[in-house]
């Protein structure tokens, strides 16, 4: 009996059930719709192939329900061909949801209770960015207490989140294709 070797990759392939791959095919659609629902600047940095980031910038086009339903079928299958991981994270970033930008936002916070509770904090953090703005962020924090203390609105507390969020970065997430990194823009979503 002759050997055949078209059967020696057996092993290496996995089998998935017609169920599964229907999940995994209406999953990459959903993330496709998602994606559709940003702003084209955003999804061109994500570094997908020109040819899913133009069938999005189509279906953006179009209004008939039926042409919108099959361009976004036509995404999903054109997601096949991409890694969904770092678009699903650039997502749950700016959903809010992802670890990574919840940790960063958990460290502003941080930075501001310590600034607030102690004046070594202050000096670190100037030490740390120097190009910051000393006079004005101490405008802010003596604000910041006075509100505390008057029970006040937050406004002051509110600018200087804001004002560390201009030095404190959130940390870059990775391009679909595996170069470089997203950034986001304040307006990523399209409005």
């Amino acid at each position: 009996m002759a050997h055949n070797e078209a059967f020696d990759h057996d092993d290496d392939v996995e089998l998935i059930s017609k169920s599964q791959a229907k999940r995994d095919s209406t999953r990459l659609q959903e993330l496709g719709e998602q994606l559709v629902a940003l702003d084209i600047k955003v999804v061109s940095t994500l570094g997908l192939p020109e040819r899913l980031v133009e069938a999005i910038r189509e279906c953006k086009r179009l209004r008939s329900h039926g042409a919108l339903s099959r361009q976004k079928q036509f995404i999903g299958k054109l997601m096949r061909q991409v890694d969904p991981e770092p678009i699903q994270a650039l997502l749950d970033r700016m959903a809010g949801t992802s670890d990574e930008h919840n940790a960063w936002l958990h460290k502003l916070e941080r930075t501001r209770e310590q600034m607030l509770s102690d004046s070594k904090a202050i000096e670190a953090f100037v030490a740390e960015h120097p190009q910051a703005d000393v006079q004005h962020l101490r405008q802010l924090i003596r604000n910041a207490l006075k509100e505390r203390e008057q029970q006040k609105p937050p406004k002051a507390y509110r600018e200087l989140f804001q004002l560390l969020k201009d030095y404190i970065p959130e940390p870059a997430l990775p391009r679909a294709d595996g170069t470089g990194a997203v950034e986001l823009d304040d307006d990523a979503h399209e409005e």
